[in-house]
């Protein structure tokens, strides 16, 4: 079956008073996949939305919408032309409209409008809520109208621009889970942008991290997790601490021991290894390399920092049960029965131990 491409962007850039928030951005998404776009603040999330959404015009590059130019080449449709839907971080509900009116403001007129709103309201679980007025509604009762909003008018595209972060911590996870099986019932295509890595973990089919105005990395949250493009990128998604190594007969040497180095590297090259929480074990011993600095309890887990003679800090992620005080000296193993990731010469290299 052939997929098609929702949205498509080649060599984005653009600038605000001579300072670049976008910078040669090129990405696809295929209909009815979910892409959380992840970065720290002002790393330009949100001016790629806008960008996709008409509310900016790019400095230079091309976007398409389902196979259809909507900037670039001499175009620019505005954004009422892009069948492109949108929820604000603050829902920008009309206040003085209630639910079914507000619902109902983006659908054409040739539609059976109050059909077409019975049918969003159903969607997202209002039913009997028709007539409510916004500040009678709950954060989360909002969000869903906003939802709705965006969803009436059949847009090919879905932006949501951080729609969770006016919510508690504790509705905000109930919210999440309930809007992505709207989505993912609906089929729509959603582009989603998020400061909050759990987030973009948990909604995304593909994440796509984010570092001053340039795409680090698109891959699954997996793939990402596992097989970071870049060490910013380790660090940004999940726990990830860095040691230094040397390729020495095959080998990474490194304070922690050896582990077996991909063939043909150069050899005395230095290279910065990514050792995750859960590939490094810890054990109390009076000879041991290592020295708990800080313990932090996690419910079933305690995270250990220990520092290395180095002065090198990697974190150690073990059972409660197995708790050993501040100051204990231990010994160090490192788990190879996965991949480890590691750094040098800006490229990244994948070692498996025999």
């Amino acid at each position: 079956m052939t997929t098609s491409i929702a949205v498509r962007c080649t060599g984005l850039c653009k600038a605000y008073a001579q300072t670049p928030a976008i910078h040669d951005v090129s990405l696809e998404l295929e209909e009815g996949k979910f892409l959380a776009l992840l970065g720290p603040s002002g790393c330009g999330k949100t001016t790629l939305l806008r960008l996709f959404a008409g509310f900016d015009v790019p400095d230079s590059g091309t976007i398409e919408i389902c196979d259809r130019m909507v900037s670039g080449d001499g175009v620019f449709l505005p954004p009422e032309n892009r069948k492109v839907g949108i929820v604000f971080q603050d829902y920008a509900l009309f206040p003085h409209l209630d639910v079914s009116a507000n619902v109902a403001f983006g659908i054409a007129n040739r539609v059976d409008r109050k059909e077409r709103t019975a049918e969003m309201l159903s969607l997202v679980g209002l039913e009997g809520m028709e007539h409510r007025m916004p500040h009678e509604l709950s954060g989360g009762e909002q969000q869903r109208v906003a939802l709705a909003r965006a969803l009436a008018p059949d847009p090919k595209v879905l932006l949501l621009d951080e729609p969770f972060s006016n919510l508690d911590a504790d509705l905000r996870i109930r919210i999440r889970a309930e809007i992505k099986d709207i989505l993912t019932y609906a089929g729509a295509t959603v582009i989603f942008v998020t400061h909050d890595q759990h987030e973009a973990l948990f909604m995304g089919d593909l994440v796509g991290v984010m570092s001053v105005g340039h795409v680090e990395q698109v891959d699954t949250p997996q793939v990402m997790f596992e097989k970071p493009a870049t060490p910013f990128v380790a660090r940004f998604i999940g726990l990830a601490d860095f040691i230094t190594g040397t390729i020495k007969n095959g080998q990474l040497v490194t304070e922690v021991g050896n582990i077996p180095a991909q063939e043909q590297m150069p050899e005395d090259e230095t290279v910065s290894i990514m050792l995750r929480p859960t590939h490094v074990s810890i054990n109390p011993d009076p000879n041991g390399i290592g020295v708990i600095k800080g313990r932090v309890f996690q419910g079933g887990h305690y995270l250990y920092q220990v520092q290395l003679p180095s002065g090198a800090v990697v974190h150690s992620l073990q059972p409660c049960n197995n708790s050993h005080p501040i100051h204990t000296r231990v010994s160090i193993d490192a788990i190879l029965d996965q991949d480890v990731v590691y750094f040098g010469d800006k490229r990244i290299a994948d070692c498996r131990p025999k």
